[in-house]
């Protein structure tokens, strides 16, 4: 197992998380410097693309998700070699950092 991969690998799994509490997903990175990486991913709540950063298996990173919404999220997984391909899977929990259909922000900016 390639220490550098899990990073890139749970990352994007990471910013594939939904809204809410726990949820999988999948997705692919392309590593722009060691321990950070650009991807998209799909999961729960639909197409994601960000930015990570990771050491070892736990990986940290922000996203949009197709709504607009930015989240943040943290994960942890694994990989192997499967067929001269890197392979992983992990778990994540993300949160929403900012949400520009929040029915609060559109009602503060009616409200001048």
């Amino acid at each position: 197992m390639n220490p550098s991969t899990l990073p890139r690998i749970c990352a994007t799994i990471c910013l594939a998380v939904s809204v809410g509490a726990c949820s999988m997903g999948l997705g692919v990175s392309v590593p722009l410097i060691p321990g950070v990486s650009i991807g998209v991913g799909m999961g729960s709540g639909g197409v994601n693309a960000g930015v990570s950063a990771g050491r070892g298996p736990v990986s940290v990173g922000v996203g949009v998700n197709q709504s607009g919404q930015v989240t943040g999220g943290a994960g942890v997984g694994a990989s192997t070699n499967v067929g001269g391909a890197r392979v992983g899977a992990g778990v994540g929990t993300s949160t929403v950092i900012h949400d520009p259909n929040d029915p609060a922000r559109r009602d503060k900016g009616l409200a001048r």
